[in-house]
């Protein structure tokens, strides 16, 4: 039975030209309406023992205080709460006020993932963020005033016109404001956003191939040395801190998806709710399961999930859980290891920071030489 829960906020204060995920512009009305619908689903879905809980986005923390609470409340009601549960919500720093996080910390929240993206404002203005820097840092000191102890910044680099000194620069600046975990992404341009048009149009231009290797070595040197274990591709954590929640997702476990377009997970079947945030209040307020989509997973399928999910953290695949395919695991590894591109640590199949940085095209080749 499922022990995670993820709850999607679709609103935005301004839709960010790389994101591609679903979200819309903030709209107080139609929030209102869609926190109303969110808790009946959350009814419809109740009776799970949680260990997990994420609120992520668009923006969660856009949400009035009130929505914020009574999307607590109904949680309380709902669901059997594990003693050390965690629950993270997704913030942007230009929606987070003292009200807001103590509402929160009150609630019952006690991870923050805020959405720095980097502490350099051009670097943001490029990026078409709502903040600035200095409402960044005033961001993660007002969290921490308000109690909370776990916080989670997310910085990306290979920005447009961006470089190393910089990259350096925001990274330090977050390390000073000691988190507890770092998420440090690439920027992929996604073909359904303004970022990538304005790029194929050249009114933007990437940083070099070799600058974002350098930015990716960086990112890892820098806070390897400061004690973040470098843990999953992209993120980095003090003992003890690592997320939970993802780490769920990249083992494979099951959980459970609230929201629109919101992703499930259980007895070995994926399922999607509607995207249209409009018929998705429909549906929920109907008491209807807004399912628009479901699929049974496939075992050609669920071994790949297991391979590209396990090969992007630290540890890796355990070859010990992988059954019958443990020696074609290693037959079809043996080229990718020869390259420096992957490696076999005890039981344990993974890649190297070589391998990391082509890791789509190692996956690729891995599932050509099973057959897959």
């Amino acid at each position: 039975m499922p022990e995670c829960l993820y709850i999607h906020i679709p609103f935005c204060l301004k839709k960010c030209i790389y994101c591609d995920f679903l979200s819309v512009p903030f709209d107080k009305a139609l929030a209102e309406k869609y926190t109303e619908a969110l808790t009946k689903e959350l009814h419809l879905k109740a009776g799970h023992r949680l260990k997990t809980i994420y609120i992520g986005g668009g923006t969660p923390t856009v949400l009035s205080a009130k929505s914020l609470t009574e999307i607590f409340k109904t949680l309380k009601e709902c669901f059997e709460l594990h003693p050390d549960i965690e629950i993270t919500i997704e913030a942007n720093p230009g929606t987070l006020s003292a009200e807001k996080t103590e509402a929160l910390r009150s609630a019952g929240a006690n991870r923050l993932s805020i959405g720095v993206q980097s502490f350099n404002d051009k670097e943001l203005a490029a990026l078409g963020r709502t903040h600035t820097s200095e409402e960044a840092v005033k961001a993660v000191e007002t969290a921490k005033n308000s109690g909370f102890e776990n916080i989670s910044l997310d910085l990306i680099y290979g920005i447009p016109h961006g470089t190393l000194k910089r990259w350096q620069a925001s990274l330090l600046t977050a390390l000073d404001l000691s988190p507890k975990h770092i998420s440090a992404y690439e920027l992929t341009p996604e073909k359904s956003t303004p970022l990538y048009q304005a790029i194929k149009s050249n009114l933007l231009a990437l940083p070099s191939e070799d600058e974002i290797v350098e930015m990716f070595n960086l990112a890892i040197d820098t806070l390897t040395s400061r004690g973040y274990r470098h843990y999953e591709i992209s993120n980095y954590a003090l003992s003890g801190c690592e997320c939970r929640h993802n780490l769920n997702y990249w083992q494979r476990g099951e959980y459970i998806g609230a929201g629109a377009g919101a992703h499930s997970f259980a007895n070995g079947k994926r399922q999607k709710n509607t995207e249209d945030i409009l018929k998705y209040i429909e549906l929920s307020s109907n008491g209807i399961l807004p399912v628009e989509e479901s699929q049974k997973v496939s075992p050609e399928d669920a071994t790949k999930e297991f391979i590209f999910l396990g090969l992007r953290t630290a540890a890796g695949i355990n070859t010990r859980q992988a059954g019958d395919l443990k020696e074609r695991l290693a037959e079809a590894s043996k080229e990718l290891i020869s390259e420096g591109l992957m490696e076999l640590e005890g039981d344990y199949l993974k890649l190297t920071r070589k391998g990391i940085l082509v890791s789509n095209q190692v996956i690729v080749r891995l599932f050509k030489a099973l057959s897959l």
